[in-house]
């Protein structure tokens, strides 16, 4: 007996099934007589409806059962065989006598426990998860972003899994990197060269045949006590040179974490706006303006390793500065340095160099990361800051306006992606009317968000956030984009280094001189329409009525030949005055029928809203936006317990991270039994939302017909779910 076997045969022996069949062998009883049946008659009167009813009843206890999350299988444990037969048995094309041996046996009272384990593995195993539609209507695929994380606890194990898949191929040993981007800073190649000069003369020069000091096993404690001491003597060289003024200092906290995070990291070493902080001082990552990762060994300097590190310290900055569009950062590897951009479409990086060789380049760094300019360091030039004020100027309908900015409304947690941000301000000609700025790095394959929502505010859709402006940024007299403005033209071609490859169309696109998804531009929409989550509607009633509302703004741009494609929860807001609620964002929205995909290489969303359907490939149907609207729905249920109350992460905030086939089981498996959807809302609602549950229960069925995915688009089901949702509100159990 193999040691996998003997621990199947301890977790049978330890988790007995006993009575956790019972219900099923109950309600099924009669089903085992034309199963064990010899005659063609009785065989016949078996429908595929009748199997399949049964195998979701079986399914929904087996699932039940503590066994099936310990039993070891192929795919892990059995629980995932289980959630691979539920998709399974909703494709057109199974064959459901794959299944009659199982049922005999869990009908069976006289069945072993080891049998019918055996029989579970062996029918998920033989089933096929469904085809793949291929569609005259071009997919563009999705893409996992750490932007698109609900009620995320971020720990660095999920983080890193899919912060690898979002960097995509790192771009690294670039020629000319140095000059691109330390070129902005006046008189800083001629300073280099001077402070160097001074540090190679003298009675005790700083450099001879190498750094006075480096720690020869470069441990990271020693490293770090070498770069503060030797970082101030660098610029002391440097006072009386015609350089800009020092406008930031070096801060080592290894073991301190830096607050502003989810989850709590740490950064071996940065260089930070306060002139003040020191090594007691409690930083923000909104304080860091360039971040260092420092590795002992110089075979670290690898994606697995220091790369990826760094890429994590890069994605906390981002988050926190709201103004900021790129990064520059630093790898030390041993004597080995490399240094960072990441942008909106992932990281770029010098050449390496030892800088016990090439000592004259480390001081030119780290003069240059001392003294470069706001704009230089990746802030937003376009966003002026005077005092404690915030502006921007734009020009509408002949006329220029000052649009003060108030707060930040939302700032993605991505490093990679759109990168939305959203900000409540107020224009200088009516300080009265709130507006939200909208600011997002697109694809430039994509329609214009602005422009679609100029065209459906126009059209007087209803229930949708109103257009006021928009236009695409630019900086320093060219349009803001990372491939030419941020990125400088660098030439990344030959320079890929990464095993996580994406792969790109080979469409080509009129709108860029890039294959599709390999540019970004940074596009600027201003909204009429403020509002709040609508996981903050003060009542349960109030939140249904949002709900109908929402659908009702979904329904008005589906009349327009709007398909949104991103219903999730950040989209689906409630004004202040909860008056009234609305849908935003268009940026993945497509007019019907489109004819070819956009040639925009990924499509991003909040994974835990997508539907089945979506995660599975098929074409985008108005259908799996309706099905969005279910999962938001029943999201909120479990992860408020009240008007904005987050309870924190579930064990559903795996649905952030899970490959999509998986996602799609877990999904389905949630669905597609009426008796286990109920106990699971008794167990993961809350207190507060357990009211709801009946209904949550009549929308899946509503959505999920004889608990299957739908097969056929519903014309009507849009009217049928405002009608659910306007019928709870006045439902007295629920209010």
């Amino acid at each position: 007996m193999t040691s996998s076997d003997q621990t199947r045969a301890e977790v049978i022996r330890d988790y007995p099934i006993a009575n956790g069949l019972d219900a099923f062998r109950s309600t099924h009883r009669g089903l085992l007589a034309s199963l064990q049946s010899t005659s063609g008659a009785a065989a016949a009167n078996l429908s595929c409806e009748d199997i399949q009813s049964a195998i979701l009843a079986l399914s929904s206890a087996l699932l039940a059962l503590p066994a099936s999350r310990r039993l070891p299988s192929g795919r892990g444990y059995i629980r995932k065989d289980i959630l691979h037969l539920l998709v399974a048995i909703t494709c057109d094309h199974f064959d459901f006598d794959r299944t009659k041996s199982l049922l005999e046996a869990a009908l069976d009272d006289n069945s072993l426990d080891s049998q019918i384990w055996d029989l579970v593995t062996a029918a998920a195993l033989e089933s096929t998860p469904p085809r793949t539609i291929t569609s005259s209507l071009q997919q563009t695929p999705w893409k996992h972003s750490t932007g698109g994380f609900a009620n995320s606890s971020e720990y660095r194990k999920d983080i890193d899994r899919v912060l690898k898949r979002e960097l995509g191929p790192l771009h690294v040993g670039l020629p000319g990197f140095h000059d691109a981007f330390f070129g902005g800073v006046k008189g800083l190649s001629q300073a280099a060269d001077i402070v160097f000069q001074r540090c190679t003369s003298g009675d005790t020069p700083l450099f001879l045949e190498g750094w006075n000091g480096w720690p020869e096993n470069a441990n990271q404690d020693d490293v770090l006590a070498w770069l503060k001491e030797i970082i101030p003597k660098l610029t002391a060289k440097a006072d009386d040179l015609d350089l800009p003024p020092a406008i930031r200092r070096p801060l080592a906290v290894p073991k301190r974490p830096i607050q502003g995070s989810t989850s709590e990291r740490k950064l071996d070493f940065g260089f930070i706006s306060d002139p003040k902080a020191d090594e007691n001082a409690r930083c923000h990552w909104s304080q860091i303006q360039i971040a260092g990762e420092l590795k002992s060994n110089p075979s670290a300097d690898t994606t697995a390793k220091a790369w990826l590190d760094i890429g994590r310290y890069a994605r906390e900055v981002l988050a926190s500065q709201d103004t900021r569009r790129f990064v520059l950062a630093f790898t030390l590897c041993g004597p080995l340095m490399r240094i960072w951009v990441f942008d909106r479409l992932g990281g770029i990086s010098s050449e390496r160099f030892n800088i016990n060789e090439d000592g004259r380049q480390f001081v030119a760094t780290i003069l240059g990361f001392i003294q470069m300019s706001e704009k230089d360091l990746g802030h937003d030039p376009t966003i002026i800051k005077e005092d404690t004020q915030r502006y921007i100027d734009i020009e509408r309908n002949g006329k220029k306006e000052r649009i003060f900015i108030q707060k930040v409304i939302r700032r993605a947690r991505c490093l990679a992606g759109r990168a939305t941000t959203c900000w409540k301000a107020y224009s200088d000609l009516d300080p009265a009317t709130p507006l939200v700025v909208k600011d997002a790095w697109q694809y430039p394959e994509r329609a214009d968000e602005g422009e679609m929502l100029r065209y459906v505010t126009e059209k007087g859709v209803v229930n949708v956030a109103r257009y006021y402006y928009h236009a695409t940024v630019f900086v320093d007299g060219t349009v803001d984009d990372v491939s030419t403005n941020v990125r400088h033209g660098l030439n990344l071609f030959g320079n890929v280094s990464s095993p996580l490859r994406r792969t790109y169309s080979a469409s080509p696109t009129e709108s860029s001189l890039l294959g599709p998804g390999q540019n970004r531009v940074h596009r600027r929409l201003i909204l009429h329409d403020c509002g709040k989550p609508i996981y903050e509607a003060s009542s349960r009633k109030t939140l249904l009525m949002a709900f109908e509302q929402c659908l009702e703004g979904y329904e008005s741009l589906l009349n327009e030949g709007i398909l949104h494609r991103d219903i999730s929860i950040n989209n689906l807001l409630i004004s202040d005055d909860e008056r009234h609620a609305f849908i935003i964002d268009l940026d993945l929205a497509i007019k019907l029928p489109r004819l070819a995909a956009s040639g925009a290489k990924v499509r991003a969303g909040t994974r835990a809203f997508m539907a089945i359907g979506a995660l599975l490939g098929d074409e985008h149907s108005f259908m799996h936006d309706l099905e969005s609207f279910f999962w938001v729905l029943f999201w909120i249920c479990i992860h408020y317990d009240g008007p904005g109350k987050d309870r924190g992460p579930s064990e559903f905030e795996s649905w952030n991270y899970e490959k999509d086939d998986i996602l799609a089981r877990s999904k389905l498996g949630t669905v597609a039994c009426e008796e286990f959807f109920l106990r699971m809302t008794a167990e993961h609602f809350s207190f507060y939302y357990r009211p709801l549950a009946a209904l949550v229960n009549t929308l899946r069925r509503m959505i999920f017909p004889n608990n299957q995915l739908w097969k056929k688009d519903n014309v009507e089901l849009c009217s049928i779910l405002k009608a659910a949702l306007l019928a709870g509100q006045n439902d007295l159990n629920i209010l």
